[in-house]
């Protein structure tokens, strides 16, 4: 049962994907709409990245995820290496739980 929930999921996935490649030159979208969809795809991104760096289960992540992330773009954006990045906001979270910031 298991397999084949699985096997459904990933079918309307790709269908759901290749639809969009398909019917790209039948669907005649507004200009006000084809200048938006850009700008909404970057904030639905962005809302999901601060979903995930301010909440765990139903309540807050506490302050140590948040203040890991905030060295991450702030390196980010400063233009540092990437591995730099992620290691700096990783060591910067794990030593603010190990110093018991919850």
């Amino acid at each position: 049962m298991l397999i084949a929930v699985i096997v459904a999921l990933a079918v309307g996935t790709y269908a759901f994907r290749v639809s969009g490649v398909l019917l790209r030159d039948r669907l005649d979208l507004p200009t006000w709409a084809r200048q938006l969809l850009p700008v909404a795809a970057a904030a639905l991104l962005a809302a999901l990245a601060a979903t995930a760096a301010l909440t765990e289960g139903a309540g807050f992540a506490g302050w140590a995820r948040p203040t890991g992330v905030l060295v991450g773009v702030v390196l980010a954006w400063r233009r540092a290496p990437f591995v730099l990045v992620v290691v700096a906001a990783a060591c910067t979270t794990a030593l603010l739980r190990l110093l018991g910031v919850p």
